[in-house]
């Protein structure tokens, strides 16, 4: 076999700089300027090239720029984020309620990512057969690290039922929505996460995180 390419240290810290400088970004950073499909493409091409278990590629992308479809995904997060702030403390309760969450209409290009399964084995996921989703979440990271590398801002939306979005984009029933994804061009990055900024949570310190040989 061929020997594949080697970086250099410049390009590995290039690499670096856009793992820390990645956001999730929310509905009140996007600009309403379109996303072309060169763009689009290098993201889907990104994420075709992530690893999959037994090199199953088990991904499906539907994307979305129809206004009546991201109205309707908007009502199901509206219906979920109303039920999802009762389940948060009081102090916790007043900060979620300020929280932008989602950008959906506000971004000019949302995409749905789906898990497919296969009908027959997949090599390596014959004992654990989660790891075909997290194939599918090695795809996701990939559009996110592409898209910040293009300033291009993404942001995750989790808040959904998704039978729901499912129903609404008329997804087959063996498909599993993985994620829904905001995409668009934004005013600024933040230097560091928004929930870090405002004190959500606080990001872990590596030595509490990392073990060695066992727990």
């Amino acid at each position: 076999m061929a020997t594949g390419k080697s970086f250099t240290e410049q390009e590995a810290s290039v690499l670096e700089e856009i793992i820390f400088n990645r956001r999730d970004v929310r509905g009140n950073r996007f600009l309403s300027k379109a996303v072309n499909e060169e763009i689009l493409d290098k993201l889907v091409s990104a994420a075709v090239h992530a690893p999959s278990v037994g090199f199953s590629q088990p991904w499906e992308f539907v994307i979305i720029r129809d206004a009546g479809v991201k109205s309707r995904i908007k009502d199901c997060f509206t219906e979920e984020n109303d039920r999802a702030k009762d389940l948060f403390n009081a102090e916790k309760h007043e900060q979620y309620t300020r929280l932008k969450l989602e950008g959906i209409t506000e971004a000019p290009v949302n995409m749905a990512v789906f898990y497919v399964p296969s009908p027959e084995p997949v090599l390596g996921q014959t004992s654990m057969k989660e790891v075909g989703l997290y194939s599918v979440v090695c795809a996701i990271q990939n559009i996110w690290l592409m898209a910040r590398a293009l300033n291009i801002g993404v942001g995750w939306v989790s808040i959904l039922n998704p039978d729901k979005v499912k129903s609404i984009l008329n997804a087959p029933e063996q498909h599993q929505l993985i994620a829904y994804l905001c995409i668009g061009h934004v005013d600024k990055f933040l230097t560091s996460p928004e929930l870090e900024q405002l004190q959500w949570e606080r990001r872990k310190e590596k030595h509490t995180v990392v073990f060695h040989d066992k727990y």
